[in-house]
């Protein structure tokens, strides 16, 4: 062999190896890719209560963690605001209304009144309910914007499963 054969013989074999490296990584990173790319639709499917999940991730936009927090905060501010046998009314029309609530973040206990104050808008309704759901709303990464369309549909949502009667008790304690 010539030296220009052996130098075209070389380039070959380093095309081939970059060539097998390329495939490789793509074919040990597609599984990742693909479990990335899943499906908003998907991921409310498998989350807490996916109906009412699915119904905030798509009318506010958020994730589905995020959809689950700001619910959960919602149910967990009324558990403590209803009589217990109201409550019981919405989380029959609310299927695993305790994991929603266990997925809301923790309240912050420093007593920062300030804040809530400035944040009480941050989800319409009454100074008091916003003021205490706000805080959820922020640790969430939720803008106040997207925050005052939660109420909303949780309230319709609880109103469509669990009837008119229902959706204003929930309602009733959400404004």
């Amino acid at each position: 062999m010539g030296p220009g054969k052996e130098e075209a013989m070389s380039t070959r074999v380093r095309v081939f190896r970059v060539a097998s490296w390329v495939a490789a990584a793509a074919i040990s990173l597609s599984p990742a890719f693909a479990q990335e790319k899943a499906s908003t639709a998907e991921t409310a499917a498998k989350a807490l209560s996916p109906e009412l999940v699915g119904m905030l991730t798509s009318k506010t936009g958020v994730t589905t963690k995020q959809a689950e927090g700001g619910a959960g905060a919602i149910l967990g501010y009324a558990k403590g605001k209803m009589k217990a046998e109201d409550f019981a009314k919405v989380s029959k029309a609310v299927p695993d209304t305790d994991g929603l609530i266990k997925a809301a973040p923790a309240a912050d206990k420093s007593g920062t009144s300030g804040m809530l104050s400035s944040a009480a808008s941050a989800v319409g309704g009454s100074a008091g309910a916003a003021a205490a759901l706000a805080p959820a709303f922020q640790k969430l990464g939720i803008n106040s914007e997207t925050a005052t369309k939660f109420v909303p549909v949780v309230v319709d949502y609880v109103t469509k499963k669990g009837g008119t009667s229902v959706g204003s008790l929930l309602g009733s304690v959400l404004k």
